[in-house]
């Protein structure tokens, strides 16, 4: 069974970020990334993930289009069993309520302190096992 953490931001330098601070866990195939650039890119993807087992969503807060927080009912609707983590560069208090309000499980601000993000995916991976 191969595990898959999906991210989703519109910025292109987020996915060369993201596999270069996991490098080791995807090379090891630990588990397996995959990148949306919108929210509706993340909708249709989170419907159809073949035979990997999605354990968690990292998405952006602010994309053109559908941002994070308005996608964020949408995929809790559809996928009620997978926690989503909004990535935010500003974590204000309202930012942060309404995240929590609407499903979020969590809110990390940029700069992502990937340490801390290593301990979440490691949480799910246990989980899933």
């Amino acid at each position: 069974m191969t595990v898959l953490v999906l991210v989703v931001d519109d910025e292109e330098d987020v996915e060369v970020l993201f596999r270069q601070q996991f490098r080791r866990d995807l090379r090891a195939q630990r588990f397996a990334m995959d990148f949306a650039g919108s929210a509706a890119q993340a909708l249709t993807r989170i419907a159809d993930t073949g035979e990997q087992t999605l354990i968690l969503i990292l998405s952006d807060i602010n994309m053109p289009g559908m941002n994070g927080l308005d996608m964020l009912p949408e995929v809790r609707a559809r996928r009620p069993d997978v926690p989503v983590i909004m990535i935010t560069a500003y974590g204000d208090a309202e930012t942060r309520r309404t995240a929590l309000a609407r499903g979020a499980k969590g809110l990390l601000t940029k700069p992502i302190d990937f340490g801390q993000l290593r301990q979440v995916i490691e949480s799910r991976l246990g989980q899933a096992a």
